[in-house]
């Protein structure tokens, strides 16, 4: 199949679809590629450079797109790029059909296939087709950057000859791969980090790279797994309570980073005008949500705006076009793998496999029909969260459970002391004189051995260590009981053992006091 990747034609957008090394890889399924002339300026990637990966540079724009089997695009295409699409083509591309159904039915009318890889589902198997997740990675780290450069102080605090400097408070609303992304951005510049979610599996998340959960008291939490790690609406009443905990916030943070989402919808706003009334003069807004109405009531698409007490709200759309080499790299990458699983025998032959979960969720119109929305994936997002609660037992309950498990421990101690004299009797019975002294020299070794090791505190020494310690107080009992023997060989011999095994044992304590040392904090 013929792959072309045109120049991208929307104001400001500086990505491309495809790179000369996913050429490259794209040639290896044999797969030609084409490539409309100055498509990777902007991104970095010369003509020559594809060239020399083995493309084919195709001057004319209508000329590729007549050409080419399959389209590569970053943006939704235009409406003169949609006139340009043949019957059976394909076309694969950012497209948000919830937002853009006209859009839709003029491609499904010209007779094509539309692959949208903003509806690749978030499974284990495409994560490596996630083109959202590559770009709001791209978009979160770029967001403090951006924030970073409108804010007057350093992020980190720092202590001068001249004077104090506290570090800055960054909250990030919404945890998703763009708030993990900022928060992670955030605390490796030494800022000090808040982050809230409706989600509470992500706490866990956010505490792990050095923020802070921002804990909202409310008896209903959402679950995530039901709506494929995406953020749902919120009950009003919830809604209520998270609004008052950000303008509990607004007087204290310096730095705000918006990602708040809900597929299929605008922007919630989160982030009212009485709060950023409510900011310190210098404090920086960075809504990432602003093309879909933003999270902020003050937020312009595309602009940078400061409030009347001297806020700065930046309301940019094209954070990842801003990283546009490493954008179009990652995005390339995505389109590669949908490419790859498209073409299972890697014989340049396209396989539209509307039964598999990855192809079909991603796409929205097939064989002149619209096919979004798509049914959910068989295999769910992550796994659900188990809300059976264990049972509270009363008193009475943990006092009859503990009767029970002491009246179990002592029936089987008595039924080993029982096997362990009959197995004793029968030995004396039958066994020589001379085997009966070591046995029961051997008997008391373990036991006691065992005993007065093992009754040391995990403190002392960790479990593994336990278990080594043990086996040498066998050996030491064992070895003491042997120094009175006749022979002077086994005298000798029992003296080594002793020195042996009480290095061992003593070597354990040592090496397990410096690992709690490791382990402790300063």
């Amino acid at each position: 199949m013929k792959i072309g990747a045109p120049r991208e034609t929307s104001q400001g957008e500086s990505r491309v679809a495809m790179t000369p090394a996913s050429a490259r890889d794209l040639q290896k399924l044999g797969h030609s590629c084409f490539v409309q002339a100055g498509a990777g300026i902007a991104a970095g990637f010369s003509d020559k450079a594809y060239e020399e990966a083995g493309a084919t540079v195709v001057a004319d724009e209508g000329q590729l797109w007549k050409d080419v089997d399959i389209v590569v695009k970053v943006r939704p295409p235009s409406d003169s790029e949609v006139g340009l699409l043949g019957k059976g083509q394909t076309l694969i591309s950012l497209f948000y059909p919830s937002q853009n159904g006209d859009l839709m039915d003029r491609v499904n009318d010209q007779g094509a296939t539309a692959v949208a890889m903003d509806m690749v589902p978030r499974i284990s198997r495409a994560q490596k087709m996630d083109a959202l997740s590559s770009m709001a990675n791209i978009a979160g780290y770029r967001a403090v950057i951006e924030a970073s450069n409108n804010f007057g102080r350093f992020f980190t605090g720092q202590v001068t000859a001249a004077g104090k400097v506290p570090p800055a408070k960054v909250l990030v609303i919404g945890a998703g791969v763009a708030g993990l992304a900022a928060i992670g951005t955030s605390t490796s510049l030494g800022a000090i980090t808040y982050a809230f979610d409706v989600r509470p599996e992500v706490a866990e998340q956010i505490e792990s790279m050095g923020a802070e959960f921002v804990f909202l008291e409310f008896e209903q939490s959402q679950d995530s797994s039901a709506t494929g790690g995406y953020a749902a609406p919120s009950s009003p009443e919830f809604r209520e309570k998270q609004l008052a905990k950000f303008r509990e916030l607004a007087p204290e943070v310096d730095i705000v980073i918006s990602t708040a989402l809900i597929p299929g919808r605008d922007a919630p706003k989160l982030w009212l005008k009485d709060m950023v009334d409510a900011m310190k003069p210098g404090s920086v807004i960075v809504d990432l949500a602003a093309e879909r109405g933003g999270n902020c009531d003050l937020t312009v698409a595309d602009e940078k705006v400061v409030s009347e007490n001297g806020v700065t709200i930046i309301g940019y759309t094209d954070f990842p076009s801003r990283m546009a080499s490493q954008a179009s790299t990652l995005y390339s990458t995505n389109i590669r793998h949908m490419i790859s699983d498209l073409t299972p025998n890697k014989d340049g032959v396209i396989v539209h496999d509307m039964e598999d979960d990855v192809i079909r969720g991603a796409t929205i119109t097939f064989d002149g029909a619209i096919t979004f929305p798509p049914p959910p994936p068989k295999i769910q997002a992550i796994a659900a969260v188990n809300k059976d609660k264990p049972k509270e037992l009363s008193a009475e309950e943990k006092r009859a459970a503990e009767v029970a498990a002491m009246a179990k421990a002592g029936r089987q101690q008595t039924f080993l002391l029982v096997a362990g004299a009959i197995l004793m009797g029968i030995i004396g019975i039958y066994a020589p004189p001379s085997f009966m002294q070591h046995f029961i020299v051997f008997v008391l070794s373990v036991f006691v051995g065992f005993q007065v090791i093992w009754g040391v505190a995990h403190s002392l020494h960790t479990p593994l260590m336990a278990i080594t310690n043990a086996i040498s107080g066998i050996i030491i009992i064992g070895a003491l009981l042997q120094l009175e023997a006749n022979l002077p060989i086994v005298t000798i011999l029992a003296c080594v053992s002793v020195l042996i095994a009480t290095i061992n044992i003593v070597g354990g304590f040592v090496v397990t006091r410096r690992m709690l040392q490791m382990f402790q904090k300063s």
